[in-house]
C-alpha cells in the first residue's frame, strides 16, 4: 500500500496520533529493530495518550475554574490545618462516585479557592464533569433564567455535572426567591452527583442567611449532612505572597 493513502485515511478516521507516530517511525532507523507488535503498540499507546489528553483539555475548558490551580502547588504545611493525606485521598474521587459533598471553608485569604479549584482539577483527571461557579454570579443567572423562561432548562444542565463548586457560599444574605432556587439545584442533585461548597460562613451561621427556616433545613440537610469538610486556618496566602514590605508600625 502506497503510504499516502494510508495516510489520508487514518486523518479521515481521526487517527492523527496514530498518523504522526507512524511519520515518525519512517523518520528514524532505530524503529526498524522493533517487531511489528512493538511498533504498532507504540501507536495506540500514542493515539491513546493523545485522546486522553484532549479530553482532559475539554473538560477544563467547560469547567470554569477561576484558578489554575493543581494540588501539587498546595502548601501543605501544618500551619494550614490540612490533612494532606486525606486531601490526597479525596482527589481520587471515590466520594464523587458516592454522590457525597464537602464543604471548604476559612477566613479570608486561606486558600479555599486554590484547594477547592485543585479539587475540582483532580477530579477532571479522574474522568468527571465539573463546573466552578461564584455563587453570587450563579444567582443572578439564575433571576435571569427566570425571566426569559430558561430556568427548567438551565437546572436540567446543572444537573449533568458530576461536580458542581459553589464559591463564595452564603457570602451574602439570600432572599426568598434565590434560597428556593439552591434547594432546586440541591435537590436535583442530592444522591446522584456531588457538591463543593467554599465558605468563609461558618456552617452554625447559614441558618441566619437563610430567610425561611423551613428552606434552610431543607438546604441544609442535602448539603451538610453527607459532606467531608475541610478546615483551612492560617495567615492570608495573599498577604504571605505579597511582595509590598508590611509596615513596621
Amino acid at each position: 500500500m502506497l503510504l499516502q493513502p494510508l495516510m489520508d485515511k487514518l486523518t479521515q478516521l481521526h487517527l492523527p496520533a496514530f498518523r504522526k507516530g507512524i511519520e515518525e517511525q519512517i523518520t528514524h532507523p532505530q524503529y526498524a529493530d522493533l517487531s511489528f507488535e512493538e511498533r504498532l503498540a507504540i501507536l495506540v499507546d500514542l493515539e491513546l495518550l493523545q485522546r486522553d489528553n484532549s479530553r482532559m483539555r475539554r473538560r477544563l475548558k467547560k469547567a470554569h475554574f477561576h484558578l489554575n490551580a493543581v494540588l501539587e502547588d498546595f502548601n501543605f504545611s501544618a500551619s494550614r490545618g490540612i490533612d494532606k493525606h486525606q486531601v490526597l485521598e479525596l482527589s481520587h474521587g471515590a466520594w464523587i462516585t458516592n454522590h457525597l459533598n464537602m464543604i471548604i471553608s476559612g477566613p479570608t485569604g486561606a486558600g479555599k479557592t486554590f484547594l477547592g479549584c485543585a479539587l475540582g482539577h483532580a477530579s477532571c483527571r479522574a474522568d468527571f464533569f465539573v463546573h466552578y461557579f461564584r455563587t453570587p454570579r450563579l444567582l443572578q443567572d439564575l433571576r435571569l433564567a427566570h425571566a426569559d423562561g430558561s430556568y427548567p432548562k438551565f437546572l436540567t444542565s446543572l444537573a449533568r455535572f458530576d461536580l458542581i463548586i459553589f464559591d463564595d457560599w452564603m457570602r451574602d444574605v439570600l432572599t426568598l426567591p434565590q434560597s428556593q432556587d439552591l434547594l432546586d439545584i440541591l435537590d436535583d442533585r442530592y444522591g446522584h452527583t456531588s457538591t463543593i461548597v467554599i465558605t468563609q460562613i461558618p456552617v452554625e451561621d447559614w441558618h441566619e442567611r437563610i430567610p425561611d427556616p423551613t428552606l434552610a433545613d431543607a438546604i441544609m440537610d442535602r448539603l451538610v449532612n453527607n459532606s467531608y469538610r475541610l478546615q483551612l486556618t492560617g495567615e492570608s496566602q495573599r498577604r504571605l505572597r505579597s511582595a509590598v514590605p508590611m509596615s513596621a508600625t
